[in-house]
């Protein structure tokens, strides 16, 4: 079944090539197609396009439908084109003539944008769940190490203290900026497109601010070529939020891989979080984190890869828009692997301590003693002269304290300030109105 389909029979093989693999993605969206529907067929009843008869035999129907699908026992018959199609053959074997009437004001356009939008949703809100989860996990072994020290590089090279407080610390907040990301990805996903049709809008009078509220839409795309053109605008957006996290994951990956590292030495794993090697039997890889590392690096390549098939796109709907649904779905499962991964492998590592105690790695409290002939008196210019030339002369002597007290330094982490500005972004994103909407629509 096709709802485009008249009296002229395609090709096969033209069908198979348009076609391709979009009833196995369309599965994920068939949840939502029904809320769509719902939400759509009770507006129709509202502006007089269905009679209250049909419309409960639908709702009814629908609901019955949403439950197969969640409990997993709903499919795309083979010959049917894609889920709209299956959801309204699926009605019109229960209904007759009823189920017919479920397109009424609406394109399948309009109605993959609103199975999108509502997918996109749902998926970004668990995305920002693994999030916070996994920045929780930096915060703890952020305080649980706060005073162990670790030194901070620049170039490579040696640079100044640090600790593992700091380390984890900075990808807690890398990871709040992440989410700001994944909220303005959000809130530009959080409006309804249903009612523009094909792009055009229609002549029946539809009521859009009803299916809006229904659906748990904080508001609308209201220009109706626009919502059309959104269609691929909002995946871009998507996937550079995506990409921002993976971004995050990725360095912190890297970083983990050179800590473990013989010359750096400075974390290592349990032995049954490690591989080994067919030949050398001292071996302890760090696969977790390499595989993670290329993971990541892949989605950062997604918005690239979203971007060259939007290229020289006019206004309208274009076929080839479908293709992003190969790119972007699987980026969700991939992602929320790898934070959860990630979460699952930090609390195990175990982090040595006394790093700097080390020999080599001395001359990282220069700038302390630099700081320290300065706070004494001496010029800067003067007292860095003086501190290079101990250096040169080999009579460097570590201070014998070394406090760092302003904010975000490594006697004063800032965790909580931070904490509570990830609990305000997550509060922004009211995922409450739009769960709440939903429920309502199923019940």
């Amino acid at each position: 079944m096709k709802l485009w389909q008249k009296n002229t029979n395609v090709k096969k093989e033209i069908e198979q090539f348009t076609v391709g693999r979009d009833p196995e993605f369309d599965m994920q969206l068939a949840a939502f197609d029904v809320l769509g529907s719902l939400a759509h067929t009770r507006m129709l009843a509202q502006v007089g396009l269905l009679d209250k008869t049909d419309l409960d035999a639908l709702q009814h129907e629908m609901k019955n439908i949403y439950r197969s699908i969640v409990a997993g026992a709903f499919a795309i018959e083979p010959g049917v084109e894609d889920i709209h199609s299956q959801v309204e053959l699926e009605l019109t074997k229960r209904l007759g003539e009823a189920g017919k009437k479920i397109h009424s004001g609406r394109s399948r356009n309009d109605q993959v944008l609103v199975d999108l939008k509502l997918y996109l949703r749902h998926e970004l809100q668990q995305i920002v769940m693994e999030v916070k989860a996994l920045f929780d996990v930096l915060q703890q072994q952020s305080e649980r190490h706060q005073d162990k020290l670790l030194p901070g590089y620049t170039h490579l090279q040696v640079a100044m203290p640090s600790s593992f407080g700091l380390w984890f610390g900075a990808y807690a907040e890398s990871l709040l900026d992440d989410v700001l990301g994944l909220q303005a990805a959000y809130k530009i996903t959080d409006k309804n497109p249903l009612g523009s049709a094909a792009g055009y809008g229609s002549s029946f009078p539809l009521n859009r601010k009803m299916t809006t509220e229904l659906l748990g839409f904080e508001t609308m795309n209201y220009n109706v070529v626009y919502a059309q053109m959104g269609r691929g605008k909002t995946e871009r957006v998507v996937s550079t939020a995506l990409a921002s996290v993976a971004a995050t994951l990725a360095r912190m990956a890297m970083d983990l891989c050179l800590y473990m590292s013989q010359n750096f030495a400075f974390v290592s794993l349990p032995d049954n979080l490690t591989t080994g090697s067919s030949i050398m039997p001292h071996k302890k890889n760090p696969d977790v984190f390499e595989i993670m590392r290329g993971k990541c690096n892949k989605l950062q390549a997604l918005p690239t890869e979203i971007s060259m098939l939007l290229i020289n796109l006019p206004s309208g709907y274009h076929r080839e828009l479908q293709l992003l649904k190969e790119s972007l779905f699987p980026a969700f499962t991939e992602l929320i692997e790898c934070l959860q991964m990630m979460a699952y492998m930090l609390p195990q590592l175990q982090v040595r301590d006394k790093i700097m105690e080390e020999e080599k790695y001395k001359y990282a409290f220069s700038v302390d003693a630099v700081n320290a002939e300065v706070l004494a008196g001496l010029p800067f210019r003067d007292a860095y002269k003086k501190v290079g030339e101990s250096i040169e002369q080999d009579t460097f002597a570590i201070p014998e304290t070394v406090a760092h007290t302003h904010e975000g330094s490594i006697g004063n982490l800032c965790n909580q300030e931070i904490a509570a500005l990830m609990n305000k972004a997550l509060a922004d994103f009211n995922f409450e109105r739009a769960e709440k909407a939903l429920q309502d629509l199923v019940k």
